[in-house]
């Protein structure tokens, strides 16, 4: 057969009738008469208004009326007609005659047909022959073609993959874009030494860019082409990528479409995003929607929410579906709300059947449950399990354990991993222990750290730090500085002192007096003294008999005295001394005695003597 020409019809793209949603609208009057001239120039003989009037008879699925066109131009050597009744053979399941059909067409140099053919032979396992003609395909600029060499090549493990996969893309295939966007996401995660760009969005097989550099902007850009073809996956991944960014506006419309088209995944990052925004209605009714579709995350968002409007059972039954879709988190959560209702043998359970399953942070809580329990050999391993796994609670927690059991060393190790993740309480351990080590630029280190992470103890203890170091100043009884200056261990002490901080308090209110401020420092004495700190309450009442106010002081030093201040009971001996109430300026005397330091031990055992002398005369 000589078998020359090439007529454009519909299945000139590809092998199969291509999806809805990738059609353009047709006018369907225009299309009637379009028909009706092609079926009279048909019956005239015309070559070309065969093939086309029988490709679209094939893609309307009359195929009976379709087949005979076909033939008839493709006897008279019309390549497009070859391929398109190699499509209708397939499709009346007559594979091996539709491949005869689509060799002749591709033999001629038809595209589409060396693709259709490529495919065939991949079905049947030959894939040399795939290869061949697929290349052919692809060669003659064919997106499917192309698409089809690269997964290919790529189920190969062959490099080559990513020069067509690119190719397709270019040429408007967008699985092609999307899962060229993905291999570059990928790489450039690994260049940055990360696990992976997925955010819980799905993973599909990598493709080497053949360009070799990986380009996050690039990514981007092919995820736009993909999503703007209806590719579902990749305007979720888009929509990832510009929720990261802060434009949560068009992150949110990509998440929209992909959500429309059936993602859940998609449906679920909308739901959070609507909450974060506020609207937790419409971020319930996006929920509901993923979560029917099978999306554990979406089961959870659901289970939480109920949770927190007090609808337990709700919550539970979310939380199961959660877990019936395969999310650990769903077995955790519901140890979780069982363990705040108080149903301890419940919330165990939930908890080893999502730490069985590897979730860490379910192995932390269980080892918590455990210890609080008393079964501390229990404890131990999930513990480690946790810390292995990567739960920095759970290495810190394991420190506290070793550390009560005296094994130092091995609660010091605990520490420095969970530190190194950046858990302030943890840091602040280390700190301390550097500092009773003697390491000094070692606890600063660590204990900036737990400080800038907000603990007010780490922030104390590096203030006290830095003041250790400032050379050494006159200081009046109250052993305030007479620096004026507030240097940087001032403002952790502050800091320090904000945060509730009793010793720091006291510090904060010293400094304040050495600069004359005595409404501040006794702002602060006061604040610690009322929290409990028996210093602020000795220093207040300093501050008050300095300032005239000696009765009040004398409540205040009372209040320390009665907390084991031995300074406040001599000041109140004295004062009970210079009024004349010789009893109770001997009993004050006598409890500064047995309170001391050595100090205040001699001095009020001059006085208890005195004032036994005195009443005795």
């Amino acid at each position: 057969m000589n078998v020359m020409g090439d007529k454009a019809t519909l299945f000139e793209t590809g092998r199969f009738v291509q999806p809805s949603g990738e059609e353009p609208t047709r006018d369907e009057a225009a299309e009637a008469a379009e028909e009706a001239r092609h079926r009279l120039q048909a019956e005239a003989g015309d070559v070309e208004s065969m093939s086309v009037l029988g490709a679209m008879l094939l893609r309307r699925g009359d195929l009976d009326g379709a087949e005979p066109r076909l033939r008839a131009a493709t006897a008279a050597g019309d390549r497009a007609a070859a391929n398109n009744l190699g499509v209708l053979l397939h499709q009346r399941g007559y594979p091996e005659e539709a491949a005869g059909w689509w060799r002749i067409a591709a033999v001629a140099g038809s595209a589409a047909a060396a693709h259709a053919l490529g495919r065939h032979h991949r079905e049947r396992g030959d894939e040399p022959a795939a290869e061949y003609w697929l290349r052919q395909s692809a060669e003659q600029g064919h997106a499917l073609g192309a698409y089809a060499l690269a997964d290919l090549l790529e189920h190969r493990g062959d490099t080559e993959a990513g020069q067509w996969m690119r190719a397709a893309a270019e040429r408007g295939h967008r699985e092609a874009a999307y899962r060229l966007a993905r291999a570059l996401d990928r790489r450039a995660a690994v260049a940055e030494g990360e696990a992976g760009p997925d955010n819980g969005v799905g993973t599909e097989n990598p493709v080497e860019d053949a360009t070799g550099a990986p380009d996050t902007d690039e990514a981007e850009q092919w995820y736009r082409q993909a999503a703007a073809r209806g590719h579902r996956r990749a305007a979720l991944h888009l929509g990832a990528i510009l929720e990261r960014r802060g434009a949560l506006k068009e992150a949110g419309r990509w998440y929209l479409t992909s959500a429309k088209d059936g993602e859940a995944r998609a449906a679920c990052a909308l739901g959070f995003l609507l909450r974060d925004a506020g609207d937790t209605e419409s971020a319930a009714v996006w929920w509901l929607r993923a979560a029917q579709d099978g999306d554990g995350n979406a089961a959870n968002a659901l289970g939480a929410l109920h949770a927190e409007r007090g609808e337990t059972q709700t919550a539970e039954r979310w939380y199961r579906a959660a877990m019936d879709a395969g999310d650990d988190n769903g077995a955790y959560n519901l140890g979780l709300l069982c363990a705040e209702q108080g149903r301890t043998a419940q919330a165990e359970q939930w908890y080893r059947r999502a730490a069985y399953a590897g979730h860490r942070e379910a192995a932390n809580a269980l080892a918590i449950l455990l210890l609080q329990g008393g079964d501390t050999s229990g404890a131990e391993p999930w513990f480690s399990k946790a810390a292995e796994a990567g739960s920095v609670d759970a290495a810190f927690n394991l420190g506290i354990l070793y550390a009560g059991r005296g094994e130092d060393r091995v609660a010091l190790r605990c520490y420095e991993q969970a530190a190194a993740a950046g858990h302030t309480e943890a840091a602040l351990q280390v700190g301390i222990a550097r500092l009773r080590e003697g390491d000094e630029a070692a606890a600063e280190r660590h204990l900036r750290c737990a400080a800038g992470g907000g603990s007010a103890e780490a922030a104390y203890r590096l203030a006290a730090v830095l003041d250790a170091r400032r050379p050494p100043v006159p200081e009046h009884e109250l052993g305030e500085s007479s620096l004026n200056v507030k240097t940087e261990c001032e403002e952790w002490y502050e800091r320090a002192a904000t945060q509730g901080h009793r010793r720091a308090q006291v510090r904060v209110g010293m400094l304040a007096a050495a600069r004359g401020d005595v409404v501040e420092a006794a702002r602060w004495y006061r604040a610690a003294a009322e929290a409990g700190s028996r210093n602020g309450a000795f220093n207040l009442g300093l501050l008050l008999a300095r300032e005239g106010s000696e009765p009040e002081a004398a409540v205040w030093w009372e209040r320390a005295a009665d907390a084991g201040h031995g300074r406040a009971a001599l000041r109140l001996a004295l004062v009970y001394a210079r009024r004349g109430e010789l009893a109770e300026g001997q009993r004050w005397a006598d409890r500064a005695v047995a309170l001391g330091p050595a100090e205040v031990t001699e001095r009020a055992g001059r006085l208890r003597d005195a004032l036994r002398e005195e009443l005795s005369a």
